[in-house]
């Protein structure tokens, strides 16, 4: 897990999550911002980040930013490395069949930094 992230711009509630070089290509990494697991994701060959909850909600593990990410019918995606439930990179929405889905949320490279957009983080 990397550290803490910094506040990049109070107005825009983007914060500064970690440089791009820390995150695996076609892989993931965790942030921790307050109380919160941000999984981000590096998309190498289609040049995409993604931003998503930590959280499977299947079985409630920490464990989406260890996921094995690919594609199914061109729609980015992540598998639970436990469960093999798949989500939605840019929708949260699960794509095996069940009813439950995760939080995706705004993220930005600029520079060789990553940033993610927390204004719909729940506060803690």
């Amino acid at each position: 897990m990397l550290k803490e992230p910094k506040i990049f711009e109070q107005n825009a509630h983007w914060i500064l999550a970690c440089k791009a070089e820390d995150v695996v290509e076609n892989g993931g990494v965790c942030v921790k911002y307050g109380e919160h697991q941000i999984a981000i994701f590096y998309f190498t060959r289609r040049n995409e980040w993604y931003a998503t909850q930590n959280e499977c909600p299947h079985k409630k593990q920490m464990a989406l930013s260890r996921g094995m990410i690919g594609t199914k019918n061109d729609e980015p995606k992540v598998a639970c490395p436990f469960h093999k439930k798949t989500f939605s990179l840019a929708t949260g929405k699960c794509l095996s069949g069940d009813e439950c889905s995760i939080n995706t949320y705004p993220i930005k490279e600029e520079n060789g930094n990553v940033y993610i957009c927390v204004d719909s983080l729940p506060l803690t």
